[in-house]
């Protein structure tokens, strides 16, 4: 079965869902004569709560409006989020942020439309201000501040799915920004949930911001007695024999120190799809350098230490 129809068929039961509810809110609200006697019954089992009474007419209502809200915002969730998908006007990030904030007026709006249709006096709510204040300010900041930073991050598109940054100690691809955290994978395949407050106020690495291109660093060292400009031009070949290392821009070679058992070189290549990871990069072009330095004659310095005795004084 294709995507197009596996999705019609799903909105195809969302609505069937719709319609039963719609069904059996015409079922409670009395404009059925047949039913009166059962309306009548179910408002008469119930109790006083204050200036409200609480019926089984009356919590039937309430879950059937709050299950019928739930589908309708569900079913335009999911055909807006396909719209914006098939959209080719925006590009990934923009589409992501446009599913997250459309889902938040969605909920807003389903809000508001219970309380209007449960009759509900959004005064006798004003006792609660206060409480409901503190309990935002207090339990609910970081929820609230992680929402405003994932927010943040989708539009200034610093951070992307598909980006590779680092993050303290974690090191990996975003799979997913959502409403807390964003969910960054690791080579290893663990998945870090890192709070959105947090890749706003630490220090982020990001591999693939601006340009994808990435430089790798590759340790070698020489024995001295070796031929230098041979072994660097091997450390050359060794770079275009690897498939992941980028013709453009070019690989390099440089001599970064006389060490105490060998020259030591830095290899610099660069390549252009970090999330397959790095240190695999690395191991490719030294296999590939150590079968040319033997083919060669090169050689690998080992630790080397003199040992000077002296006879004894006198």
């Amino acid at each position: 079965m294709s995507e197009g129809r596996i999705g019609f068929a799903v909105v195809f039961r969302w609505l069937i869902g719709l319609a039963v509810i719609a069904l059996l809110l015409v079922l409670l609200s009395g404009e059925v004569p047949a039913l009166d006697p059962v309306i009548i019954l179910m408002d008469r089992i119930g109790f006083e709560a204050g200036r409200y009474r609480v019926s089984l007419l009356s919590g039937s209502r309430l879950i059937v409006i709050g299950i019928a809200l739930y589908v309708g915002v569900r079913l335009t969730h999911r055909l807006l989020r396909r719209y914006i998908r098939r959209t080719g006007a925006l590009d990934a990030t923009q589409r992501l942020l446009a599913e997250k904030i459309l889902g938040i007026v969605l909920v807003v709006v389903a809000f508001f439309m219970g309380v209007d249709l449960l009759g509900i006096d959004l005064t006798a709510l004003a006792v609660f201000s206060g409480a409901l204040g503190l309990a935002v300010g207090f339990g609910l900041q970081k929820t609230f501040g992680n929402l405003i930073a994932g927010i943040i991050l989708l539009m200034d598109r610093s951070i992307k799915p598909g980006d590779v940054i680092v993050v303290g100690e974690s090191f990996g691809w975003v799979n997913k920004i959502g409403i807390r955290a964003v969910s960054v994978v690791t080579r290893d395949g663990k998945e870090h949930l890192i709070p959105n407050e947090n890749l706003m106020t630490q220090e982020v690495e990001n591999w693939s911001y601006s340009d994808r291109n990435v430089r790798v660093h590759v340790p070698v060292r020489v024995a001295y007695a070796c031929d230098q400009h041979l072994a660097q031009a091997l450390m050359l070949e060794a770079t275009r024999e690897a498939p992941r290392v980028l013709d453009e821009p070019q690989a390099n070679v440089w001599m970064s120190a006389f060490g105490e058992n060998g020259i030591e070189y830095e290899i610099l290549v660069w390549i252009s799809d970090p999330e397959s990871g790095v240190d695999n990069v690395k191991s490719d072009v030294l296999n590939r350098l150590w079968r040319l330095f033997l083919d060669n004659g090169i050689e690998v310095p080992l630790p080397q230490r003199h040992v000077m005795m002296r006879p004894p004084a006198g």
